[in-house]
């Protein structure tokens, strides 16, 4: 049987919040160990932004900066001040006592006095090959028109819109600031989107909607062409000349490990009950960034989220329940 580590601060995920929650910490001598995350299909240690080629919106970068890069170097900050890196997943946790217990993909026991969960949330994509190869090499295809549609080569075209809620919407509306024309691509006969999101498209000239429609293939070798479409109602097969693909249709918290141990949301995330703060139904276990955050998710907001979990367990250690 292994020896079963014994820890002050554990902190899971690797993505902004995580990073910068180590940093913080590391900064206070709470000596973190953060478990980065191991290599799957759809998720990599550094999370969503492993997957965005050029991030604009991230102060302190003028020229911009890769995502990649970025996390490259968020961790390599954290490491220069003591935080330790383990590349494995927690797939399973006890918070209903103290310490609290975790077990890695590896079998490994971990106990600690207070840890952060910032394992993120994962883009749903449509679930083409073609989508994901262009996705993950930067080709024009990407689950956030925020952080990646003012980018120069989606400028002056066409531009499709995967989805039909809120967030679809918010998208297509962004993008008509630099695309010819957003074509919203959704697969029935009425918008899911609340009415005003939907009258502000309606009323947008930029913007069509291509009703029961579903993409069934991305074209394009080194970058998006076209779309397949289908018709969900007669079967008719076309294809869309684009030059830009983005997919609106929703998020999943990556909460599958927590099984139960802390309150969530109706949605999955994470719930915080107290506003502006990062502490969850457990004392002692906080959350950051988009794991309990469906409203931003952006990488700036999911920082601050890690600054704010750090602050919050260094007080907790150091006050427990009296420290508010």
């Amino acid at each position: 049987m292994s020896e079963i580590r014994k820890e002050t601060l554990v902190i899971v995920g690797s993505g902004p919040a995580a990073w910068t929650a180590a940093i913080y910490a590391a900064r206070a001598d709470l000596e973190p160990l953060v478990y980065e995350g191991s290599f799957s299909r759809t998720m990599i240690p550094g999370g969503q932004l492993m997957f965005t080629t050029e991030i604009e919106n991230y102060p302190g970068f003028p020229e911009g900066i890769t995502g990649q890069k970025m996390m490259m170097d968020f961790k390599e900050q954290a490491e220069r001040f003591g935080t330790r890196v383990i590349t494995e997943d927690i797939v399973k946790v006890d918070f209903t006592e103290r310490p609290f217990r975790m077990w890695s993909g590896a079998g490994e026991e971990v106990e600690a006095s207070t840890v952060i969960i910032a394992t993120g949330a994962n883009a749903r994509w449509i679930g083409l090959p073609n989508e994901e190869r262009l996705a993950q090499s930067g080709g024009g295809v990407s689950a956030c028109a925020v952080c990646d549609g003012a980018l120069p080569h989606f400028r002056d075209k066409v531009i499709a819109v995967v989805g039909g809620g809120d967030s679809a919407m918010e998208d297509a509306l962004y993008m008509t600031k630099f695309a010819s024309e957003v074509v919203v691509i959704h697969r029935r006969d009425e918008l899911r989107a609340s009415r005003i999101m939907q009258q502000r498209a309606f009323d947008n000239d930029k913007i069509r909607i291509a009703w029961n429609t579903v993409v069934t293939d991305v074209l394009g070798d080194d970058e998006i062409t076209a779309l397949k479409l289908q018709d969900t109602v007669t079967g008719e097969e076309r294809e869309l000349d684009v030059g830009g693909l983005f997919v609106a249709i929703g998020h999943t918290p990556n909460t599958a490990f927590l099984s139960g141990q802390l309150e969530l949301k109706d949605n999955g995330y994470v719930a915080t009950p107290v506003s502006w703060r990062t502490v969850t139904s457990v004392p002692g276990v906080f959350a950051a960034g988009d794991v309990m955050d469906d409203y931003y998710r952006q990488a700036v907001s999911a920082a601050g989220t890690g600054c704010m979990a750090a602050l919050e367990a260094e007080r907790w250690l150091a006050h427990g329940e009296d420290g508010d």
